[in-house]
């Protein structure tokens, strides 16, 4: 784990947690106890005894928005060995997804997540499928197990961000 770690971050990869708008971050189907902070955010995720779990069925769809634009090239995504997430579909800048659209749409990319990569093994994504993007949606289809209930104990997406203008950095030019 540690190696792999190491070297996503030697390709100028970092952890994107710091570029989330947390104000628009949204897990649909999560249970009231166990909330999507406590997968996402840093501190939180490291915390063995919080996590993320789903409610009524298996399924989880966690809307990530960015306060910038930023090029996604791994993801890491940890939970048990029974409960764990196993398919889990990634959908680029694809806002207001629900449970009854999420199959209109093509994923950008789906993982089948190993027992390694369930214990913290970073997914190396589609890299060109990620290059603008302004919000991730993570669809979890189901667990390794076919229970009812998911669990995730830790979100963390790597990658850079792009250099964007500011739009409010601007000055009106006066007319002379």
């Amino acid at each position: 784990m540690a190696s792999a770690a190491s070297s996503t971050s030697q390709r100028g990869q970092v952890d994107l947690v710091d570029f989330i708008d947390w104000s628009g971050v949204e897990c649909l189907n999560q249970s009231g106890s166990h909330a999507i902070a406590n997968a996402l955010k840093q501190g939180y995720r490291e915390d063995d005894g919080l996590h993320l779990a789903s409610d009524s069925d298996e399924q989880l769809l966690i809307y990530i928005p960015f306060r910038q634009v930023i090029k996604l090239h791994s993801i890491v995504i940890k939970g048990p060995e029974e409960e764990g997430p196993k398919t889990v579909k990634l959908f680029s800048n694809k806002e207001h997804m629900g449970f009854s659209n999420v199959g209109d749409y093509p994923p950008s990319d789906t993982v089948v997540l190993s027992d390694e990569q369930l214990k913290g093994q970073p997914v190396i994504l589609k890299y060109v499928k990620f290059q603008n993007v302004r919000s991730l949606t993570i669809f979890i289809e189901d667990n390794q197990g076919g229970d009812d209930v998911t669990t995730v104990h830790k979100i963390a997406l790597f990658g850079t961000t792009v250099d964007t203008t500011n739009m409010k950095d601007l000055k009106k030019i006066e007319d002379h």
